[in-house]
């Protein structure tokens, strides 16, 4: 087994240390890659030359938040879009890179769950709209915010507000209305939303849609009862034609 093939297998943290000083850029490239590598051996790593390795180092699971904190003012747009996903990321580097001129690296703090409320509802307000997606989509992201990106004019961003846990009864009544089936249907899905607007969703003209509100644990028994019965008449009118 040569020495490239040895730092991608060994799971021996010691040997991988050693092999991180290594002259060939395969074999440092699969020690910043290996899940074994200890924090020490990545934060040296993290000052390699090359900025494939660094890459892997800011995506390692055992890279230290020091060590990504760093990373987060490298000049690799790469390397920092991999710290900005880093499960190990502090809040405070999250904030710093929510400001990086590249979108990408911004979309990524916003779908990062270690991304802070305030944080998110600076990005709400991006100009790109794959940064608002993931903020309407992160968990951490407040109701107030899920409320604003409502109103927003991409139908995808409003299906992730209709989706999200923290969006608010009374904004999911806004949205049972709104004209993408798709947007409805969530709406029709989810746990906070209210009996009485999915006493209006029964009659929705999607059959899809009607479906997820007998489905919902908040459906009234009159919803239900009028939706089991508008589904058997449609049945029904199948058999007959």
């Amino acid at each position: 087994m040569n020495k490239t093939e040895l730092a991608d297998t060994t799971k021996d943290p010691n040997l991988l240390d050693e092999l991180s000083r290594d002259e060939d850029f395969y074999v440092r490239l699969y020690v910043a890659r290996n899940l074994n590598t200890k924090p020490e051996t990545l934060d040296v790593l993290s000052r390699d030359e090359d900025y494939d390795i660094r890459c892997y180092v800011a995506e390692n699971s055992n890279t230290k938040p020091e060590t990504l904190d760093i990373l987060s003012q490298d000049e690799d747009y790469y390397v920092r879009r991999w710290v900005a996903d880093n499960p190990n990321t502090k809040p405070e580097t999250l904030k710093y890179l929510s400001r990086d001129e590249e979108y990408w690296v911004r979309y990524h703090v916003a779908r990062n769950l270690n991304t802070k409320p305030e944080t998110l509802d600076v990005l709400s307000r991006d100009g790109d709209w794959y940064v608002r997606y993931w903020v309407a989509s992160n968990l951490n992201t407040k109701p107030e915010t899920l409320d604003v990106l409502s109103r927003d004019k991409n139908s995808d961003i409003r299906r992730c507000v209709a989706e999200n846990p923290n969006t608010k009864p009374k904004t999911l009544d806004v949205l049972s209305r709104d004209e993408d089936f798709n947007v409805r249907y969530r709406v029709a899905e989810n746990p906070n939303t209210k009996s009485e607007t999915l006493d209006t969703l029964s009659q929705d003209e999607d059959a899809y849609v009607r479906y997820c509100v007998a489905e919902n644990p908040n459906c009234s028994e009159r919803a239900y009862k009028y939706i089991m019965g508008l589904e058997l008449i449609e049945s029904l009118s199948k058999v007959t034609t």
